[in-house]
């Protein structure tokens, strides 16, 4: 019998240097890979990953908090790393710079396995393409980060910008989950509200549209739109903020409905955002978190 996933993440893993607004420093094993299979893991999913490191680095392997037997490694000629500068003390606006990229991913590198969700968590482009999105639509449910999509790492310099997914329109009806923030919406759609890019990005395609802003995330499915408060008392943990949250919001939304799913990965992301790293609670820390800073009775807004 083949083993079975509520979900499977795609991406590297980055050795990541962040250095806050007052130029302290701080290197860590990272990325999106790292904390969405962590935030899957605490919500008591079953979680695979598939990344890919030199096998130099395979101690970064160890980052993870998922179950060892759940990890399927490839080795890359070389390592994902990546500097980020933070300007301010929100960690809002920063300046990001490759040091190095592993290699890309293709559908020879996804295991045969039961899959009810693909998780694509790349952080620069060229992490993997469309097509092997539109192979895996085939096999189960899609989730896109955007943001490996839009990131691009400059070959000479490292320097690291946004410009626009080409083929969005080609590959967006493939996606049942997108997750953006509210700057790469603004790219993707060239709206700054993001109510408005929410709706295109589904009248594209997209089934179901996760927004995040420092201060909430939205859903829309086409029908519904909702937006939950973020409630962190600090910003220790900020590293992993869309990660932590879209991880949480796909797998609670196999078995909920959009505003339950959505009160869960805000709750999630805000207690996992009061400390470093990759979010190490489970189901009963999430639900008493919910219930001391959210309240029982309390339900996302619907936004008319």
């Amino acid at each position: 019998m083949k083993k079975h996933y509520d979900t499977l993440t795609i991406g590297h893993i980055s050795l990541d240097y962040n250095i806050d607004y007052l130029d302290h420093q701080i290197i860590e094993v990272g990325g999106a890979v790292i904390y969405s299979s962590a935030s899957a893991y605490a919500g008591g999913y079953k979680v695979g990953v598939v990344t890919k490191v030199a096998p130099e680095d395979k101690d970064r392997l160890n980052t993870f908090v998922i179950d060892k037997e759940d990890i399927f490694y490839i080795p890359s000629k070389e390592s994902t790393s990546i500097r980020n500068k933070y300007h301010t003390a929100d960690k809002e606006r920063r300046t990001c710079t490759c040091i190095g990229q592993g290699d890309p991913f293709t559908l020879a590198d996804i295991p045969d396995v039961d899959c009810d969700v693909y998780h694509f968590a790349g952080l620069i482009y060229g992490d993997f393409d469309g097509q092997l999105m539109k192979d895996l639509s085939k096999r189960g449910k899609i989730a896109v980060d955007v943001q490996a999509l839009l990131r691009h790492a400059n070959r000479q310099t490292g320097e690291m910008y946004f410009e626009d997914w080409k083929d969005k329109k080609e590959i967006l009806p493939y996606i049942d989950y997108l997750k953006t923030d509210t700057a790469e919406a603004e790219i993707l759609t060239g709206q700054t509200d993001r109510f408005v890019a929410a709706k295109m990005l589904r009248e594209w395609g997209a089934k179901e549209v996760v927004i995040t802003n420092s201060a909430e995330v939205l859903a829309y499915d086409g029908k519904e739109m909702y937006t939950c408060p973020i409630k962190a008392r600090n910003l220790s943990g900020r590293s992993g903020r869309g990660d932590t949250t879209f991880a949480a919001y796909i797998t609670e939304r196999q078995k909920e409905n959009m505003a339950k799913s959505l009160l869960w990965a805000t709750a999630t992301v805000s207690t996992k955002m009061e400390a470093p790293g990759p979010y190490k609670g489970n189901r009963k820390d999430i639900n008493d978190y919910i219930k001391l800073m959210y309240g029982e009775d309390f339900k996302p807004k619907r936004v008319e």
